[in-house]
């Protein structure tokens, strides 16, 4: 009778165990299934919602994540770099690589430096830092350095809504360290909604003020448009103020075509996709959008100061002042360059920077002025399959310019691929040809491009004039893949 009481017993009190862990089990696999593990990534730089590893886009508010690759990447530590140990390897800063490939011809490692679109990247594995590629550089874009695999630039110290550290004050598009068009567009865009959250349309501004707008718009490239209009959509005051002609904005711009590999929308118009267009297609979808969508824009206003005058701001240009509560930047990167002031300038064969030297292969150049810019634009031109350069300088010879760069022009006008034409002066440009005056008489040449490099005011000491900190930062750069 014990023994089968003893039985009894072990059996009830295994039965007990079991039960208790299948109710652990039950609840453990019920608690799993009715709160999933969330997918761990870091936050959107827009809503801060967290965006899943290998995502593309933010779940939550839709952004492309690719437009805040330099809003997010950390600011660099000079000193951690200078005291990196590692092999010595070459390092292309992407804010001021042309796209030339000069380095590629030049470095003796096969494959350790390629384009990848309009970019020199650096393959770790197989770079030895033979520094032959920085002799090259015609731009001294490229250094050797012991670090990580980077893009060194410096660029404004921005949130995720495009506002600098003068609290009021946006940054977007060129100036702001990315050049895509879609980024501008994007850009200027978000940076009017964060403008539209501040003062929202329609209520009274504390202020009182009826003589200052809620926002002013400096550029009317693709960024200060897409501002504009978005200003527009959602019933701010505004002001678009723009130095040239709205023509010159799209004329200006430093590349032959213009590329757009997914459609953007912009606000007023609906999606735009130029998939491969010319710049006076893209002058024309311009001038379509400000006409049909009544944006003012105020031309030839170039802004020369801009002031914080308590809660608001003071923009002055030569002609008036203006008052803002709001201010975004979209002047681009290129900031005031130096005009000749000869007829025929306002060709859209004039340029006054080079983006993708490729772009001019084949082409007949004159390139206008006497100092670094020009000689570095000459030499990498001079790179380029089947493109005649001619550099004119009105000087007898060459001042304060590089060592390397007089070696480089000495070179290439040894070798035939650079006609140097000192105490030259560009005295007209029409459409195939270009007329000079060259020791008091007239030559007349035939042209394609004329790049005219003889210095400007340049947006980054605009920038420090009004508070905005610039920082550099290093963007890492995947590694190149093979073929």
């Amino acid at each position: 009778m014990g023994d089968l009481l003893t039985t009894l017993g072990f059996f009830a009190l295994t039965g007990v165990f079991v039960w208790l862990h299948l109710r652990r089990g039950g609840s453990h696999a019920s608690a799993s299934a009715a709160a999933p593990v969330a997918p761990r990534g870091r936050p959107c730089a827009r809503c801060q919602t967290s965006v899943p590893e290998g995502s593309t886009y933010c779940p939550s508010c839709g952004i492309p994540q690719q437009m805040y690759e330099l809003v997010s990447a950390p600011e660099s530590r000079r000193e951690a770099t200078e005291g990196a140990v590692g092999a010595l390897r070459a390092m292309v800063r992407g804010d001021i690589c042309v796209g030339c490939g000069t380095c590629v011809a030049a470095c003796p490692e096969v494959g350790a430096i390629t384009m990848r679109g309009k970019l020199a990247v650096v393959d770790d594995a197989l770079c030895v830092g033979h520094g032959e590629c920085v002799a090259a550089c015609p731009v001294g874009g490229i250094s050797v350095n012991a670090g990580t695999a980077v893009n060194r630039v410096v660029v404004p110290d921005l949130d995720g809504g495009f506002q600098s550290n003068v609290r009021g004050v946006f940054i977007v598009g060129e100036l702001g360290g990315r050049g895509l068009i879609k980024n501008a567009i994007n850009e200027g865009k978000i940076a009017v909604e964060q403008v539209a959250r501040e003062l929202p349309p329609g209520e009274v501004r504390p202020d009182g003020r009826e003589d200052t707008v809620d926002v002013c718009i400096v550029g009317s490239g693709p960024a200060g448009l897409s501002a504009g209009l978005e200003a527009l959509r959602r019933g701010l005051s505004y002001v678009v103020l723009e130095q040239g002609s709205l023509s010159d904005t799209v004329r200006k711009y430093p590349r032959h075509k213009l590329l757009l590999a997914e459609p953007v929308h912009i606000p007023l118009y609906g999606d735009l996709w130029v998939a491969d267009a010319s710049k006076e297609t893209l002058l024309q979808v311009w001038e379509t959008i400000v006409a049909n969508t009544g944006l003012q824009v105020q031309t030839y206003q170039k802004v020369e100061r801009i002031a914080r005058d308590g809660e608001a701001f003071v923009i002055g240009t030569p002609e008036r002042e203006w008052r803002a509560r709001r201010v975004v930047l979209a002047l681009g990167r290129r900031g005031t360059p130096r005009r000749l002031g000869v007829p025929g300038e306002d060709l859209a064969k004039v340029f006054y920077d080079v983006v993708e030297m490729e772009a001019f292969a084949g082409r007949r150049v004159l390139v206008v002025g006497g100092g670094d810019s020009a000689i570095e634009s000459a030499v990498g031109l001079a790179n380029q399959a089947g493109t005649e350069v001619i550099l004119s300088y009105r000087g007898q010879e060459f001042g304060r310019v590089k060592d390397r760069n007089r070696h480089k022009l000495g070179a290439a006008v040894e070798r035939g691929t650079v006609r140097l034409m000192l105490g030259s002066q560009l005295r007209e440009v029409r459409p195939e040809v270009v007329v000079l005056e060259v020791d008091g008489q007239t030559t007349i040449l035939p042209n394609d491009d004329v790049i005219v490099r003889i210095g400007g005011e340049a947006p980054y000491t605009f920038l420090e004039k009004i508070g905005v900190r610039l920082v550099p930062k290093d963007v890492p750069i995947a590694p190149a893949k093979a073929g």
